[in-house]
């Protein structure tokens, strides 16, 4: 296939006039003439070829499009300086918290500008830890990075998961501590699902699917996935199946070892369902069977530990912004259960069973608070937290005095902090120092705003400190709002960047995610989706009604299930953005399930073999709404080459569909990186890079690439 490419110094010179309509010769894309059929309605598809991602004719296309956005992106003015910046302020320690497995306490650590983490081990928290592993001498360009890990109860021996170029695909291996040498043991074809290690330390439990065509790696619909043994020193085929859903393809399986190693608990969800069966075996009994605790999923039941046989249990099983309640194997029937911390006004996010403890994490208007109970249920106190911000963490055995957890916020980057549990007071372990940015120069509010059927939403927004609303100032607003995930405050260096050149930064607390429990994640799934865009929409509004910026200085960004939300609110309001950003989106509605672990989201988004469900997906689809002559945002699509979550295909054809329905207008440019993949395991220097071209690109299409 020849394309016809304009002499890229010329591209050069039109990209420097900010705000203009550019002229760009985009590849051409053959419109085939697939059509499908769904509940009596005739659907064109005219880019199906694209889904064949190693094809030469989609190879060509890529390549052509790599050649324009490159030129565009690297000749907008301040591009260099923006990464200049960025890498000066990403350049800051940081950690995670430490964990203690046996005398070893185990945690990660970023010098600054490691692509990768280390992961480092000591005897005591207080003095400097030895490396372990180092993910960045496992490959030149830091694009191997260490996905998951897991220690034995001793501390002697590491399972880790590597994943190679952005994957969702991880090989697992096994380390020695003392050493540092791996073990023979390495594991394919897991992806998620972790690794739970059996008491004495002989072995563990892990997940997999079947081996996918050689052709299909990063494309093929995973399905059956499987629970295995894995005894340590015997080949991975000789690894004996525990546990899998015969019945249904899409079932997702995982195995945990109790703290005590009695019990293997297994959980299983059909799809990315927000509810699950909870299944549990007696180790201490050769041949034990496998026992239904929780036999159909009709909630959510999440173990976070056990006191003999009685297992301590986050549910939203009546109560929809989830409660603590004990289970007794003896007897487990819904009659039997105690109520242990009751459903309150703010959402049970996450909880965990350390020291005598029970530490519950809640979100109040989707920030953290976190309280202390006994195991009885009576309140011991809060862990003080110093503002709208996020604490993880929490992690530790029933006996440990301590527990170490991460405090961060839109302003104020990562502090570790451990908690005496005796007293209830933390102490600072670990505090970065960033290099020029003053989180006190800047403040985060929190607002709510009224959506199209009258819901009221909260928004965070983060900017400088005192600055004055004058309806002009450049603003990225940040959205999700799907499978129950709430977007809680994080400091970011990227967001740092955008703030110190005067931005503002508003986050929307979207339907669809879990801020406020059950009902809000309905509220915004399957039929209700268009909830989710009317929640954006009103953000868009909000800002601009209270002075914050204006339609030309408001840029739309989101990822994921986030790139969905910015596809299709672009389409249906295109008039209120300067920019959108949709990253690694899920842009074909009618399509996702066919793909890696697509056919899992059906239980958020719908299905096409729903007569409903189709008309509402079939509503919004972005690469099916793409309408001709529309005068759209300055659009940047980002994908990477490795992902096999979200198929690339998706970006590929809605570029392919946003080009050829207006190509005079604004510029709509995909960037692909190579050896990427969802955005887990990015290196640091990809991160740098990509940011640099969406904030250059944003300012220009403000009018503000020149100042």
């Amino acid at each position: 296939m020849r394309f016809s490419l304009r002499a890229l110094a010329h591209l050069a010179a039109l990209v420097l006039v900010a705000g203009r309509a550019l002229a760009i010769d985009y590849p051409p894309a053959t419109r085939g003439d697939q059509i499908d059929q769904y509940h009596g309605i005739s659907v064109p598809d005219p880019y199906r070829w694209m889904e064949e991602i190693d094809s030469p004719q989609t190879h060509a296309w890529v390549a052509a499009q790599a050649k324009i956005s490159s030129a565009y992106l690297a000749a907008l003015p301040h591009r260099d300086e923006i990464a200049r910046r960025l890498k000066q302020i990403w350049n800051f320690e940081r950690w995670d918290a430490p964990e203690r497995s046996g005398a070893n306490w185990f945690y990660t650590h970023n010098d600054g500008l490691q692509n990768q983490a280390v992961l480092y081990v000591t005897a005591n928290p207080a003095a400097k830890g030895r490396v372990l592993l180092d993910p960045n001498t496992l490959s030149a360009d830091g694009t191997i990075s260490l996905r998951d890990m897991a220690v034995s109860d001793d501390g002697r021996l590491l399972a880790y998961a590597l994943s190679d170029g952005g994957s969702d695909w991880q090989i697992w291996h096994v380390r020695d501590v003392a050493s540092g040498k791996d073990l023979p043991d390495t594991l394919h074809w897991s992806k998620a699902g972790g690794c739970s290690w059996l008491k004495d330390g002989s072995g563990f439990y892990y997940t997999l699917y079947d081996a996918p065509r050689a052709a299909e790696v990063l494309k093929a619909a995973n399905q059956y996935e499987k629970l295995y043994l894995h005894r340590l020193g015997t080949p991975q085929s000789q690894d004996v199946l525990t546990y899998t859903r015969s019945d249904d393809p899409g079932w997702f399986v995982a195995g945990t070892v109790s703290d005590d190693g009695h019990y293997l608990v297994i959980q299983a969800n059909h799809g990315d369902e927000v509810q699950n069966t909870l299944l549990v075996q007696d180790l201490t009994i050769k041949a034990a069977p496998i026992t239904a605790v929780i036999p159909k999923p009709t909630a959510v039941y999440t173990v976070i530990g056990n006191i003999g046989p009685t297992f301590y249990v986050v549910t939203d099983d009546g109560a929809p912004r989830y409660r603590l309640i004990a289970i007794d194997l003896a007897h487990p029937g819904r009659e039997h259960w105690r109520s242990v911390v009751p459903e309150g006004k703010a959402t049970l996010d996450a909880a965990s069973l350390v020291g005598g403890q029970l530490i519950t994490q809640y979100l109040q208007d989707a920030h953290s608070v976190v309280l202390r109970y006994t195991p009885a249920g009576k309140l011991l106190g809060s862990v003080q937290l110093p503002g709208l911000g996020t604490a993880q963490g929490f992690a530790g055995h029933f006996e440990d005095p301590d527990t170490y957890y991460s405090y961060s916020s839109y302003t104020t980057p990562a502090t570790i902090q451990r908690l005496d549990l005796a007293s209830g007071a933390s102490s600072l372990w670990r505090a970065p120092q960033l290099q020029g940015f003053q989180p006190a120069d800047y403040e985060t509010v929190q607002v709510f705003y009224t959506s199209a059927d009258g819901t009221r939403v909260p928004m965070f927004i983060t900017a400088r400190r005192g600055v004055k609303r004058n309806g002009n100032l450049p603003t990225i607003l940040y959205g999700y709002g799907g499978f129950n995930i709430s977007i809680e405050p994080a400091f970011s260096p990227a967001v740092a960047a955008w703030l110190e050149r005067g931005g503002v930064y508003a986050v929307a607390s979207l339907r669809g995610g879990g801020e406020y429990g059950r009902a809000w994640h309905e509220a915004g799934m399957k039929t209700h989706k268009q909830h989710v865009f009317d929640d954006c929409i009103a953000a868009a509004e909000y800002l601009i009604a209270q002075q914050w910026t204006n339609p030309k200085r408001l840029a739309l960004r989101g990822a994921s299930n986030g790139g969905l939300l910015v596809a299709a609110v672009e389409e249906q309001r295109p008039e209120l953005f300067a920019a959108a950003i949709p990253q690694v989106g899920v842009l074909d509605m009618l399509r996702f399930r066919d793909f890696t672990v697509g056919k899992g989201w059906e239980s958020d988004y719908g299905s096409v073999d729903d007569a409903a469900e189709f008309k509402a997906l079939f509503a919004y689809s972005p690469y099916q709404n793409v309408k001709a002559d529309i005068d759209y945002p300055a659009t940047l699509i980002l994908t990477g080459d490795h992902d096999d979550r979200v198929f690339p295909a998706h970006s590929f054809k809605f570029a392919a569909a946003m080009q050829h329905a207006h190509p005079d207008g604004k510029p709509i440019l995909i960037r692909i990186e190579t050896r990427a993949g969802h955005g887990q395991g990015k290196p640091t220097t990809q991160q740098i890079e990509e940011t640099a071209d969406v904030y250059a690109f944003i300012l220009n299409a403000m009018g503000l690439g020149s100042t």
